[in-house]
């Protein structure tokens, strides 16, 4: 036996060995949370591209008073208007939901559906709908894309289907009413825009967690569409129009506890602020994804960071800039240069100009008021 020969493998083993430890140890440090949402908005970016539709990857634009999406009908007016005024969101996109939402759809319910339609009918993947009515506050404007509708040969649509997915549907007895209005919206438009009436729509709810499925027939109500779905799109649009901050009365229960906005409105556990405007950032609020901060930053040129949003993401700083600290009592501005602070919002700075005529006064940034006419730049 060779005895050198034998240390020679033994001596490449390990260093294989190691090498391979090392790349382990890489990959495990890599693979992280930012890195997978980093990896998933660039992909997300790129397909947006790829099919044509770059506007998705933009700052959110403000739709006029009147334009409406089906999808958004008959919930919180707050919520809504909040969201269309492109305030910003305080909680990241549920991508697992809507990633859920669309395999389901895609590789679910229409297999589904195509197994059961009859002879000479198809299942079409969506349609648009672009359509106005009358409404109190004016004509009103209503555009979206169906989920998959069941059409003849023709491509001319015979049944409206809309998918939703839900954690459970075991105890789910009825379909929900903003739901019920997004597929009147859509009947509505098309037999406006098609040569005959589509009466009749089918929400198909699906488990996220066992796939099992609940199906309501939905026929279109001509009442229902009046008083709640036109009536809801007309209060809405007057707000818009007279530039009204909608009150903080939810359309169901739940909304509050899922909203994006409920540190803003005054609904969190941990009031932050109440009623507040669209416009801005909350100053001593640091809960905040990243991704949100960038795209309302990008959506408004000239906002800044508040100085609590720079203590978080340092790296923003360079690229938008921060505003001042600053002191309501005394209406004194602060560098947040000059300023020691641990990052404890249950302990902001103090102000010492107020500390000197013996007055105990907390420093926050500029109220979101403030901010939009640039108040307190550092």
């Amino acid at each position: 036996m060779d005895m050198d020969s034998d240390v020679d493998t033994v001596s490449s083993d390990a260093a294989v060995g190691d090498q391979i430890a090392t790349h382990a140890e890489t990959l495990i440090n890599t693979i992280n949370a930012t890195s997978f949402d980093d990896w998933y908005r660039e992909r997300e970016f790129a397909r947006n591209i790829r099919e044509g539709q770059p506007y998705f990857n933009g700052p959110g634009r403000i739709p006029p008073p009147e334009r409406h999406s089906p999808s958004q009908l008959n919930q919180c007016h707050r919520k809504i208007y909040y969201r269309q005024l492109n305030a910003p969101e305080e909680q990241a996109d549920p991508q697992g939901i809507f990633w859920t939402g669309t395999k389901f759809e895609e590789e679910l319910v229409v297999p589904y559906l195509e197994s059961l339609v009859g002879p000479d009918e198809y299942v079409r993947n969506s349609m648009w709908i672009d359509i106005t009515c009358e409404t109190d506050a004016g004509e009103i404007r209503i555009k979206g894309a169906t989920d998959p509708v069941i059409v003849d040969d023709e491509s001319e649509p015979l049944l409206l289907t809309e998918s939703k997915t839900k954690g459970s549907v075991e105890h789910l007895a009825e379909p929900d009413t903003h739901h019920r209005a997004q597929a009147h919206a859509y009947m509505y438009g098309l037999t406006q825009q098609y040569d005959h009436r589509v009466t009749d729509a089918m929400l198909i709810y699906g488990s996220r967690n066992s796939l099992d499925l609940r199906a309501f027939h939905i026929p279109f109500d001509p009442w229902f569409w009046r008083e709640t779905v036109l009536s809801w799109t007309g209060e809405h649009t007057q707000y818009r129009l007279d530039e009204t901050l909608p009150p903080d009365t939810p359309a169901f229960d739940w909304e509050c506890n899922f909203c994006d906005f409920k540190h803003r409105c005054g609904q969190a556990d941990e009031i932050h602020a109440v009623d507040t405007n669209p416009e801005g950032f909350l100053p001593l609020f640091d809960a905040y994804p990243r991704a949100k901060i960038v795209d309302y930053l990008d959506a408004n040129p000239g906002a800044k960071l508040t100085p609590t949003l720079a203590q978080r993401y340092p790296s923003l700083v360079e690229s938008y800039g921060v505003y001042k600290w600053h002191c309501e009592v005394c209406g004194t501005d602060y560098s947040v240069k000059n300023i020691e602070w641990d990052g404890d919002i249950d302990d902001p700075p103090q102000c010492d100009s107020c500390a000197d005529q013996q007055v105990f006064a907390s420093l926050a940034g500029p109220i979101p008021e403030a901010q939009t006419i640039g108040g307190g730049e550092d």
